[in-house]
C-alpha cells in the first residue's frame, strides 16, 4: 500500500513537471531556443501569490493608497496574470527589440543569453524584495484529503492534475486544429516560408510567450497550493527536472513532455521509497542519460529534432 501511495505522489509531482516541460516544449518547438526565464516565471507566480495574500499590493510609497492582503484565491489569479505580463515583457525585449535591432544575428545565441539575463534579474529582485527564506503559503487550511482504497489523495492535487491534463489537451487541439496553431507550426517549420505565405510572426510569437507565462503561472500557484510553501529558489529544481522530462519525452512533442514529466515524478518518488532521498538525483539524471544513449531523440521525439516538430 505504501508503494501505491508513492506512485500516486509521483504522479501528482509529475503533473508540476509536466506543465513546466510543456512550456519549454513550446519555445523549443516554435522558436528553437531554450527559454531560461521559464523556471523564474514559475517561481514568480508562487512568490507573488504568497506576497499578495500576505502583504497586499505594493504601492511604493504612494500616499493615501493601501491595498492590504487579499484572499489567497484572488492572489492566485493576480499572480497568474502578472506572470503572463512578465512573460510578454521578456518577449518584448528578448525577441522583438533584439530582432529589430540586430536582425538575423539574434539567432540563436542572443535570445538565449538575454533570457538568462532576465532569469537572474527577476530572481534577484524577488530575493531583494522578499528575502531568501522559504515561506508558508496561506492556502486551504482544512484537511482536504480523500481516502481511496487506503491511498490518501489531496483534493487540490487531484484538481491540479485534471487542470494540467485539460490545459495540455486544449493546447494540443489549438496547435493541431486552429488557425493560430497552424500559424505557429508554420513558423516552427520555416519562418521565411511562413512569412511568404502571409503568416504574421510578429503577432504569433507573443502568443507563444503568453501561453508560456500562463503555463508557468498555473504551475507556480498550483505548486504553492499543493505543497504549502514557496521560495525564490523553488524554480531551480523544478526547472531542471522539467527539462529532463522534456528531453526524455522528446524535444518538440507536447505529449512527449507529458509522459516525460510524469516519468520523472514517478522516478523521484519511487527512488525515495526504495533507496532514500539521497539517491534521487542519481536516479533521475541516470535515467535521462540512459535514454539519450539508447534513444537520443527521446521516447516520442523525431530523429531530426528542433523546429517543426510540434
Amino acid at each position: 500500500m505504501l508503494f501505491l501511495q508513492q506512485v500516486s505522489n509521483g504522479i501528482m509531482l509529475g503533473s508540476v513537471y509536466v506543465t513546466v516541460a510543456v512550456a519549454f516544449t513550446l519555445t523549443i518547438g516554435v522558436l528553437n531556443f531554450l527559454n531560461f526565464t521559464i523556471p523564474t516565471l514559475f517561481m514568480l507566480a508562487g512568490m507573488l501569490a504568497w506576497a499578495l495574500s500576505t502583504w497586499g499590493v505594493p504601492t511604493w510609497g504612494v500616499p493615501f493608497v493601501h491595498i492590504g492582503p487579499m484572499p489567497w484565491q484572488a492572489a492566485l489569479l493576480f499572480a497568474v496574470a502578472a506572470t503572463v505580463v512578465a512573460s510578454l515583457l521578456v518577449e518584448r525585449f528578448t525577441f522583438r527589440f533584439l530582432k529589430t535591432r540586430y536582425g538575423d544575428a539574434t539567432e540563436h545565441a542572443i535570445p538565449l543569453v538575454s533570457s538568462l539575463g532576465f532569469l537572474l534579474i527577476i530572481e534577484n529582485l524577488v530575493r531583494i524584495g522578499y528575502g531568501t527564506d522559504t515561506q508558508r503559503f496561506p492556502g486551504p487550511q482544512a484537511d482536504m484529503s480523500v481516502n481511496i482504497g487506503g491511498i490518501f489523495l489531496r483534493v487540490p492535487q487531484l484538481v491540479s492534475l485534471v487542470i494540467v491534463l485539460g490545459i495540455v489537451a486544449g493546447l494540443n487541439w489549438i496547435l493541431r486544429h486552429s488557425r493560430i496553431g497552424r500559424g505557429l507550426r508554420a513558423i516552427a517549420e520555416n519562418p521565411d516560408a511562413a512569412n511568404i505565405l502571409g503568416v504574421q510572426a510578429n503577432k504569433l510569437v507573443p502568443v507563444v510567450f503568453m501561453l508560456t507565462g500562463l503555463l508557468c503561472g498555473l504551475a507556480g500557484v498550483l505548486f504553492a497550493i499543493n505543497y504549502g510553501e514557496v521560495s525564490p529558489q523553488m524554480g531551480d529544481d523544478i526547472g531542471s527536472k522539467a527539462i529532463a522530462g522534456m528531453v526524455l519525452g522528446g524535444l518538440g512533442s507536447i505529449w512527449g513532455a507529458v509522459i516525460g514529466g510524469l516519468i520523472i515524478g514517478l522516478t523521484e518518488m519511487l527512488t525515495i521509497h526504495f533507496f532514500g532521498a539521497d539517491t534521487v538525483q542519481v536516479a533521475v539524471w541516470g535515467l535521462l542519460l540512459l535514454t539519450l544513449f539508447l534513444r537520443p531523440q527521446g521516447l516520442f521525439g523525431h530523429h531530426s529534432i528542433g523546429k517543426g516538430k510540434l
